[in-house]
Parts: C-alpha cells; sequence; structure tokens
C-alpha cells in the first residue's frame, strides 16, 4: 500500500453527514509511516456526487487510477481507519492529485 493509493473501506454506518458505508478512499498516510506497517491509516473517502466545495479533489478515471467514473475526494472527512478495514489497492490517483490532496490537508490542518 502506497500514499495516494486507491482502496475499498467500510466506513460503517455514517452519523450526520458522514461520509460512510463500503466505499472507495484514497490513502493519504505517507509513504515512510507506512513503510512501518502501521495498524492504522489515514484515509479520504472519495464520493461520485460533485459539489463545489474547496475542500474536494475532483479525480479523472484513467488506467493508472482504476475509477470508473469521475469522482471526488473529501478531504475534509479524512479519518484514521484500521488496515483490516482496507482492500488491495486497485489504483493510484497519481502525483497531481496525491498533491491536491495534500494541499488541502495543510489548509484544513493550518499547517505552512
Amino acid at each position: 500500500m502506497n500514499f495516494g493509493d486507491i482502496v475499498t473501506i467500510d466506513f460503517g454506518t455514517p452519523l450526520g453527514s458522514e461520509a460512510g458505508f463500503t466505499r472507495l478512499a484514497v490513502i493519504a498516510t505517507a509513504d515512510a509511516f507506512l513503510r512501518l506497517r502501521p495498524s492504522t491509516l489515514v484515509a479520504v473517502p472519495l464520493t461520485t456526487t460533485h459539489r463545489t466545495f474547496p475542500s474536494h479533489v475532483a479525480i479523472e478515471p484513467d488506467a493508472l487510477n482504476g475509477l470508473d467514473v469521475t469522482s471526488c475526494a473529501l478531504v475534509e472527512q479524512m479519518r484514521a481507519v484500521a488496515i483490516e478495514r482496507c482492500s488491495a489497492a486497485r489504483g493510484n490517483v497519481g502525483p497531481v492529485a496525491s498533491h491536491q490532496i495534500l494541499d488541502v490537508i495543510a489548509t484544513i490542518t493550518g499547517m505552512p
């Protein structure tokens, strides 16, 4: 598993406007940390519902990411999940979307 990989995750039953149920997500844990074989990782849920939120990153389907339709990374809903909740990777979002996700994470968390 690597940063930017797209996996299927069971996020469970949502409360309020949380992303929930079984859906695709982007791994947002750094590769250096993943090499330590953590028991949890940070994931960003995907949706096919498009809204114009500044915290959403659109990802177009291509041969590398394995998506069938344009999806949006719900970066404001990133969360820690157990590795056991994750399927094998079906693809990777690539460097452009990865950097866009990192930029939104930095904005949300107030990192410079």
